[in-house]
């Protein structure tokens, strides 16, 4: 029995954050309903690097966190549309929503109508800004929060920023966040027998997510100058090149920066580095990067790798994804599970499902992301619609059903 088994979750949510945060429910055995447009579907369903898989809304950046749901697709501008998902949300535990604000009020399913019918639900909107202020109505993406956050004018270097992080970060960090207070919610309301409103911000997830940066920005009275890869006051925290490709130190501690000199094979740095204070660390530290560059320079950065973490110094040449995904260590772990094939190529695919392995009951991914509408007419049938009334549905266009 997984953690949410009997969990049932009404999901309007599209893009990455919000399908990400059901995605993490799915995954640990929540029952998710996708509510869809029988016209469109999901925006990300045609994006993605195959054109075979695009061309049935199966694109990569849509089936990597929509596995284990069913889709519902259902014309929420019908009354009759309307009418289906609220007697779907009768039997909601968790309903999830990432429109902008007042689009599921005006159409009768906010959280007031929805507690109307539901008492105990719990019922979580994700937004770019949140709920209340004065950015509260504005429309944002993963890129836009970026910008507005701070986090991309802390990211590059002084000559050379602010720097977009290419992966969708803040979209994914709100995601766990969201998943995170549902969990809590659901925990909470096994106590108290009550529901929760939860107001879940993209821009406030990036803070949470820069928290120590956050501070130092409080402390200092503005923004810590971005360093880029090279630390200016921590030599030993950063990145060298060896002699076929870059490789990133992370020796942070008095003690870690002794078992880098050792490693290097100077002794007489490894002492003075136990002993050195902040002050004098920084004072040198452009004379420090440059001997760590010199010795760096002699050998590859896998060697380098392998020796510097057999000396206890955290150490890794920068890999791409294609390059991590396929080392040893990954290979290992439950984090990557299969979940399809490129039709190309006739590839496995593997998706990460979970940053967390159980030891029973985990998290797993074991039906693949929904073609649009496929359950529509399944799920009518559960929640107490005849055939008759279904056929109609979709003769009228209130529902589509997947060919």
């Amino acid at each position: 029995m997984q953690a949410f088994d009997g969990i049932n979750v009404v999901d309007f949510t599209h893009v990455l954050a919000g399908p990400f945060s059901t995605y993490q429910l799915a995954v640990m055995g929540a029952s998710v309903t996708k509510i869809e447009s029988p016209r469109s579907g999901d925006m990300m369903r045609p994006e993605g690097y195959s054109d075979a898989m695009e061309s049935v809304g199966r694109g990569t950046q849509f089936i990597c966190q929509n596995g284990n749901k069913r889709s519902l697709a259902v014309d929420l501008g019908t009354e009759d549309g309307v009418g289906v998902v609220r007697e779907l949300l009768k039997t909601a535990d968790v309903v999830v929503e990432n429109f902008r604000g007042g689009v599921l009020e005006r159409k009768g399913l906010g959280y007031e109508d929805v507690t109307a019918i539901n008492p105990g639900v719990i019922y979580c909107s994700i937004t770019g800004f949140g709920r209340t202020g004065p950015k509260a109505d504005h429309p944002a993406y993963d890129n836009v929060i970026q910008a507005f956050s701070g986090l991309m004018a802390a990211t590059g270097t002084p000559e050379t920023h602010p720097v977009r992080v290419g992966p969708a970060v803040l979209d994914y960090g709100t995601g766990a966040q969201a998943a995170f207070a549902i969990s809590a919610a659901l925990f909470q309301r096994s106590r108290t027998n009550k529901g929760q409103r939860i107001d879940v911000s993209m821009t406030d997830a990036a803070l949470m997510l820069m928290t120590s940066s956050v501070l130092d920005a409080q402390v200092l009275g503005n923004s810590p100058a971005p360093f880029g890869n090279q630390n200016p006051d921590r030599p030993g925290y950063s990145l060298y090149d060896a002699s076929d490709a870059p490789i990133m130190i992370g020796a942070f501690t008095a003690k870690q920066n002794s078992d880098l000199w050792r490693a290097l094979g100077d002794e007489e740095r490894a002492r003075t580095a136990l002993v050195e204070t902040k002050a004098e660390t920084k004072a040198t530290a452009r004379e420090t990067a440059s001997a760590i560059a010199a010795v760096i320079r002699s050998r590859s950065a896998d060697e380098w790798e392998q020796h510097l973490n057999e000396h206890g110094v955290p150490a890794a040449r920068v890999r791409s994804i294609d390059e991590t995904i396929s080392h040893p260590q990954i290979q290992s772990r439950s984090v990557m599970q299969p979940i399809d094939v490129v039709p190309e190529s006739g590839a496995q695919l593997h998706t990460p499902v979970a940053a967390f392995g159980y030891e029973h009951d985990g998290p797993s991914v074991d039906t693949l992301a929904p073609a649009l509408g496929q359950h529509s007419e399944e799920i009518l049938r559960e929640i107490g619609y005849a055939d008759e009334e279904i056929k109609s549905f979709a003769e009228r266009g209130v529902i589509a059903v997947a060919s």
